[in-house]
């Protein structure tokens, strides 16, 4: 265990488990739709199978097993059932995300199997190997550290298994998700540690009671090299300018997610990776 961030992943969790009663409740996260609309499929779900479905071959989804990490209160996850997966399983390490998301699900009339533990050492938890891997926007910068991260992926997936990881690209924790100017490291190393009585969804400002929160910043290098080092191969790379939320104060909101105004200059905010387990 990484014993000098311990305490910094146990105030994580803390927070992470207010925000998840937080969440629920909010319309951001779509939980009454997703309950009476069981053909409904969130938009970031959407956008994650488009990155993932080229290397999945004609059979696509059907029939393959998902495990989603960081799947927070399991909006997302149950998605993937509807978007075709035959199994799926979720992994937080927050217990009041846990024990929503299997109340959401269960009302959605959807299926999934939620197992609490840490990204960094899922492998530890969950004896299986899946066909597909997923973990989603937001999810990274609350790692220490990729290398532990990218050995327990590699042992979860089967051979000739898939991971996609989509999430905010890191050029944003180098402008403090603030303006373009360059407040903050870009090169992974460094951690934010900071207080903060809400989350990024809107009109939370003052709900959680937990307010110390950790967020670590990883490059490229760090998570490209720490897949290639666990023996994956990498098969797609891609950055976008649009966000999955408004992660720039003066992003404007499209129907592909959220982006820069017309005529500022066109910068990533998020990005994609997609690597195999060689068979």
């Amino acid at each position: 265990m990484d014993e000098k961030n311990d305490w910094r992943v146990a105030e994580n969790r803390d927070n992470w488990d207010d925000r998840a009663r937080v969440h629920a409740a909010s319309p951001f996260y779509e939980v009454e739709r997703l309950v009476s609309d069981h053909g409904y499929v969130s938009p970031v779900a959407h956008r994650d199978l488009e990155v993932l479905l080229p290397h999945l071959g004609s059979q696509g989804l059907a029939g393959r097993s998902i495990l989603h990490l960081q799947c927070h209160i399991g909006t997302d996850t149950l998605c993937w059932e509807r978007l075709g997966a035959a199994e799926v399983w979720g992994l937080d390490f927050s217990p009041v995300s846990l024990e929503l998301a299997r109340e959401i699900v269960e009302r959605a009339g959807a299926h999934a199997t939620f197992v609490e533990g840490d990204a960094r050492h899922a492998a530890d938890v969950i004896d299986r190997q899946f066909d597909v891997i997923v973990t989603g926007t937001g999810a990274l910068e609350w790692l220490p550290e990729l290398a532990s991260w990218a050995r327990s992926v590699a042992r979860l997936l089967r051979p000739g298994g898939v991971l996609l990881v989509r999430d905010d690209h890191p050029l944003l924790g180098a402008l403090v998700y603030e303006s373009l100017e360059i407040h903050g490291d870009y090169l992974s190393g460094g951690v934010d540690d900071y207080e903060d009585d809400g989350s990024y969804v809107p009109g939370t400002a003052g709900t959680i009671k937990h307010t110390s929160a950790h967020n670590w910043n990883h490059d490229f290098q760090e998570l490209v090299g720490g897949l290639l080092a666990a023996g994956l191969v990498i098969e797609d790379f891609r950055e976008s300018p649009y966000a999955e939320w408004r992660s720039l104060p003066y992003l404007v909101k499209t129907p592909d997610g959220w982006t820069m105004p017309e005529g500022s200059p066109r910068i990533p905010l998020t990005f994609a990776v997609v690597a195999r387990r060689p068979k």
